[in-house]
């Protein structure tokens, strides 16, 4: 699985879908899109919707509110963390565990991952479950519970374009853009 990924770490392009079931809030759905120091996230909370464009690299984001036709452009705060590091959770996934094949079907394999005794980071989540595609050896999903949250990360794809991850105005004619900055 992790050599299926590399050929994206060259540029990090990778696109997944973020879900987090939060106790009493419910679950909120995120796609985010990666593409080296750029990345997009499309958001769908409480029944409303955005799209955040970040740059890494230039420290400016742009948010797009769709109920208040609105893009705000700021810049990033210093603590900001790039959306490919939730990526990484895919990358040395044995280590800290103790890995094993919990089930398998005709296509799929589900592994367990437990973390390690010797394991001292506090923030690594106890389990982890990875579902990986025979054959092709692509991840197919990650489900990890933290501090009560549960987080699966999915619909995986390293399609992305510089593009994808860019704000363009003509893409939203008629918003209201706040600068900020």
């Amino acid at each position: 699985m992790e050599k299926v990924m590399e050929p994206s770490s060259k540029s990090d392009a990778i696109v997944m879908t973020m879900e987090m079931k939060i106790p009493i809030l419910g679950t909120m759905g995120t796609r985010v899109f990666t593409y080296g120091d750029k990345s997009k996230m499309v958001i769908e909370a409480a029944g409303k919707e955005g799209i955040t464009w970040m740059d890494h690299k230039s420290r400016t984001s742009w948010t797009y509110l769709k109920e208040k036709n609105t893009v705000t452009i700021e810049n990033m705060k210093p603590d900001e963390k790039s959306d490919s590091d939730d990526a990484e959770m895919f990358k040395g996934v044995a280590e800290g565990y103790d890995v094993s094949i919990r089930k398998e079907t005709s296509d799929r394999w589900y592994i367990a991952c437990k973390k390690s005794k010797t394991n001292k980071t506090k923030d690594d989540p106890k389990n982890m479950e990875i579902v990986v595609a025979k054959g092709t050896y692509m991840p197919i999903s990650l489900s990890a519970k933290t501090s009560g949250v549960t987080m699966t990360m999915k619909d995986i794809d390293f399609n992305v374009t510089e593009a994808d991850v860019t704000f363009n105005p003509a893409d939203f004619p008629g918003v209201t853009i706040e600068d900020k900055r």
